[in-house]
């Protein structure tokens, strides 16, 4: 019992730590996938966009090394199904609500520690729909669109969640494959000076991306190490487990090991992480002194909680969030991260299109 205990106390401790140093960087960096996507077509502004491609590379590189030296043990990295109607659907809609709510998934998470109440109901929200769409009246619609998937290969080979690498002759041109990647960012991300960046408060977006990916780089192995799985960082499948571990004293969710307080409250590893969010997020606003409790008119709040309910339900049937499939998803370079996140990123622009670009066209 006391060997149970110890290990249960590390799955904890990790959980919490790992997620309060991604909220902590989240709010330093003023990070959201949400504004990463909208500047490039509502500013012209790619900072945030080139931070992303740092950290998208820094995970790419140290994620696929910790799977090739053995330190995710015999199943290595967890790429998904490609499912791809699904993922889609459930990435263009995701992106439609994200320019909604305000937020990704994990920026409206985050924010709650800066003390926006928006985010908090955003939060709800956005574990409303999702539990409605996991285990609710929208679960049919999401498994008839996760019925739809894409294999590769036959028989003995078949490969039922294929990386990109797959596409061109298997894991023998992985490095290859991830060589190209990298020539093909690094030129994206020098031509934002990165060496000159700077800023008055907070991390620069280059610092910025090389924390993100580290973090995300940590999470691949602590969870797998302390949670079972090389889960990594999501705002989807994380939160409803947080929110059902709160109500329901379990997770409700079919991972081993997890957290067992006694058996009155069984979290698991990735759950944990997500109540680290909003306390890195709130320390970091804390220090900065940025926090503050901000009540923004009945209006937005309407337009946020509307955002955050079709955010869950795409996030959901895509099999993930921003996080989960654009940063933690596309290291593992699987197919169906890379079809999600491209339709994240066109349902982003298509709201972005309509709620800012054309009324001040229309002017």
């Amino acid at each position: 019992m006391e060997e149970v205990s110890r290990a249960g106390v590390m799955i904890l401790i990790s959980g919490v730590a790992v997620g309060v140093l991604f909220g902590f960087v989240l709010q330093r960096g003023r990070y959201c996938m949400n504004s990463a996507f909208r500047d490039v077509i509502f500013m012209n502004d790619y900072t945030l966009m080139r931070a992303y491609f740092i950290a998208l590379l820094v995970a790419i590189i140290g994620a696929n090394l910790l799977e090739d030296f053995g330190f995710l043990g015999d199943d290595g990295l967890r790429r998904q199904s490609f499912n791809v109607v699904a993922n889609i659907i459930g990435g263009y809609i995701f992106g439609l609500g994200i320019v909604m709510a305000g937020g990704c998934g994990s920026g409206i998470i985050y924010r709650v520690g800066e003390g926006y109440t928006s985010a908090v109901l955003g939060t709800l929200g956005f574990i409303t729909s999702l539990l409605a769409t996991y285990n609710g009246p929208l679960k049919p619609v999401m498994q008839y669109l996760k019925s739809f998937k894409l294999t590769i290969g036959q028989g003995d080979d078949e490969i039922t969640n294929p990386a990109l690498w797959d596409l061109f002759g298997g894991t023998s041109v992985k490095w290859i494959v991830i060589g190209i990647i990298a020539v093909i960012i690094i030129p994206i991300v020098w031509k934002g000076r990165p060496l000159a960046a700077k800023t008055k408060k907070g991390y620069a977006w280059p610092l910025t991306g090389i924390l993100l990916g580290l973090v995300m780089v940590l999470a691949i192995w602590a969870s797998y190490f302390w949670g079972g799985q090389a889960r990594g960082l999501s705002a989807a499948g994380p939160t409803s487990e947080a929110f059902l571990a709160i109500t329901m004293g379990n997770s409700m969710a079919k991972f081993d090991p997890m957290f067992d307080f006694w058996g009155i409250f069984t979290a698991t590893w990735s759950a944990l992480y997500i109540f680290g969010i909003p306390l890195g997020a709130y320390l970091s606003a804390k220090l900065l002194k940025e926090f503050k409790w901000q009540a923004p008119p009945a209006q937005e709040l309407m337009r946020v909680l509307m955002g955050s309910f079709v955010m869950g339900f795409g996030a959901a049937t895509a099999g993930g969030c921003t996080i989960g499939h654009a940063l933690t998803g596309i290291s593992t370079l699987a197919l169906s991260s890379i079809v999600a996140t491209i339709f994240m990123v066109l349902g982003n622009w298509t709201m972005v299109y309509f709620t800012f670009i054309r009324p001040m066209r229309d002017e």
